[in-house]
C-alpha cells in the first residue's frame, strides 16, 4: 500500500471517529437491552483474535482488564499540540461523579451514556430561553475530549486535525472533563475551559481544569458509535477526570456557535466497553 493510501486510511478513520451526535430529531425511545447486548456479542465477534488494542469508553472505576496490545503512552499533554476539542452528550465513560446510566438510547448511541450523579439545585435546573448547541438544556452532561497529537499540527476541526503528511502515525492523548450544564450565574465560563493558544512552543488547551480529581489514566481508542459493533484501530492514551465542573449553559451554547472546530452540537457516544479482552489494565 502507498504512503499516500496509508495516510488517506488514517485520515478516514480519524475524521469519522466522532459521528454525529444526540440533539433534536433523534427518538427518545430506549432499544431493548437485547439490541445492547448483540451489539456487545457483535464487537467482541468482530474483534476476536484479530489483534485488536484496548478500547474505549471504559468504567474508570474498575481497573481490571486483560488485552495485552499494550503501547506506549503518549507524552503529557503540554508536551504534545492540542489538534481537537469536541464533546459527547451524556458521558462515554463512566466512573467518579458520572455514574448514572440514562438508558439505552435508541441503539445509535443517542440518548445513552452517563449522567452527572449527584443532585442539582432548582436554580442551577432553570431552563434556558435559547437554543443551545441543538438541543441541549440546564441538567444535561457532556463529555469533552481535549485531543492531543504529537505531529505538528494546529487545532481544527474533526479529528484528521490531528494528522500531519509528515507523521502519519503520530501519538494520540484526550484530555477528558466530564461538565454539567446550570443555568444559575455561578457555572464556569466555556468560553475560558476551551480558550487556545501557544505555551512552550505547542498548541494548547490553556485552562483544562485541574481542580477535578487525579486524572485516571489508561490505554484505549477513539470513540464513537460507528465502533459499537467492530474494533478502533487507532491506539490512545487516556487520561479521565474522575470529578465533575458545572458550566454555564449559555456559555456552551455561545461556543458552539464559533469555534476553530466548527463544532455546533454533541456528538453521540459509543457503548460502554465491558469485555476484558477489549481493556486495558489501569495501573
Amino acid at each position: 500500500m502507498s504512503k499516500n493510501k496509508v495516510y488517506l486510511s488514517i485520515a478516514i478513520a480519524l475524521a469519522s471517529a466522532p459521528v454525529l451526535a444526540d440533539g433534536h430529531g433523534h427518538s427518545t425511545k430506549n432499544v431493548s437491552d437485547k439490541v445492547i447486548e448483540e451489539q456487545r456479542n457483535n464487537l467482541a465477534k468482530n474483534t476476536k483474535g484479530k489483534g485488536f488494542g484496548p478500547q474505549t469508553p471504559r468504567d474508570i472505576d474498575n481497573k481490571a482488564g486483560s488485552n495485552t496490545r499494550l503501547f506506549e503512552e503518549a507524552p503529557a499533554y503540554n508536551e504534545m499540540n492540542l489538534c481537537n476539542i469536541h464533546f459527547h452528550k451524556n458521558a462515554e465513560n463512566k466512573g467518579g461523579e458520572f455514574t448514572t446510566y440514562a438508558g439505552n438510547g435508541d441503539g445509535k448511541g443517542n440518548n445513552t451514556g452517563f449522567k452527572y450523579s449527584g443532585k442539582l439545585t432548582k436554580a442551577e435546573l432553570t431552563p434556558s430561553k435559547n437554543k443551545v448547541c441543538k438541543g441541549l438544556q440546564s441538567g444535561d452532561t457532556i463529555e469533552l475530549h481535549y485531543v492531543h497529537s504529537s505531529a505538528q499540527v494546529k487545532p481544527g476541526p474533526t479529528l484528521g486535525a490531528c494528522l500531519s503528511e509528515s507523521i502519519m502515525n503520530p501519538q494520540l492523548r484526550v484530555e477528558t472533563q466530564v461538565y454539567v450544564l446550570v443555568n444559575d450565574g455561578n457555572g464556569a465560563d466555556f468560553g475560558e475551559l476551551t480558550a487556545i493558544g501557544e505555551r512552550n512552543g505547542y498548541a494548547q488547551a490553556l485552562n483544562i481544569p485541574s481542580d477535578t480529581g487525579t486524572p485516571v489514566r489508561f490505554a484505549g481508542s477513539t470513540t464513537g458509535p460507528s465502533y459499537n459493533e467492530k474494533g478502533s484501530p487507532l491506539q490512545v492514551s487516556w487520561s479521565v477526570r474522575p470529578k465533575v465542573k458545572k458550566v454555564e449553559i449559555e456559555t456552551v451554547g455561545k461556543w458552539c456557535e464559533d469555534n476553530v472546530f466548527n463544532e455546533d452540537h454533541a456528538h453521540a457516544v459509543r457503548n460502554l466497553v465491558t469485555n476484558p479482552e477489549l481493556l486495558s489494565e489501569i495501573k
